[in-house]
């Protein structure tokens, strides 16, 4: 689950690197991140109902195979197109609409009532450091700009190393 997160972001820090090695233009680029998030959010109510109707445990076990095998076509190696690396990105949506609320799902039938609470919590905790994790990994990329990260300015092109306006404010009154 921990990695159906942090693949949801973690592609938006490498789209500098695929741009010189799939010699992508703007829209692969935007496709690179979108046919995954795409394929993840449509068919996420989907990916539930169908554990509801075959089985949770058998469809999670099968959305954790797809995305599996979707990460092995989109490693470099095996991914010599833009096109290619954008199916790729499609399949692992599949498979991460099926893992990721199923995993919810199977981890409330697992777990008795007077702890439930404390599993929900750790599961969400696990999802929030993978978006945690992407930032610190957006700030560290060598790709980054010089001047993103606590200072507050932002590369236009790199959005997402900006840190959230709360941060700059607060970053503004401490000055």
């Amino acid at each position: 689950m921990f990695i159906v997160a942090l693949d949801n972001l973690v592609v938006s820090t490498a789209l500098r690197t695929f741009a010189a090695e799939f010699q992508a233009d703007t829209t692969d680029l935007q496709w690179f991140v979108n046919a995954y998030v795409l394929s993840f959010a449509c068919l996420l109510l989907t990916g539930a109902a169908l554990g509801d109707r075959f089985g949770r445990r058998r469809l999670f076990v099968l959305g954790i195979a797809a995305f599996t095998l979707a990460s092995l076509a989109c490693a470099c190696a095996f991914a010599d197109t833009s096109g290619e690396l954008i199916a790729g990105r499609a399949a692992q949506g599949v498979g991460a609409a099926a893992v990721m609320p199923l995993s919810l799902t199977l981890l409330a039938q697992a777990v008795p009532d007077q702890l439930r609470s404390l599993a929900l919590g750790l599961w969400s905790a696990v999802s929030g450091l993978a978006v945690a994790l992407d930032r610190s990994l957006a700030a560290r990329s060598p790709t980054a700009s010089a001047g993103s990260g606590s200072s507050g300015s932002t590369c236009p092109s790199r959005p997402w190393t900006a840190p959230p306006a709360f941060w700059q404010t607060a970053e503004f009154r401490l000055d």
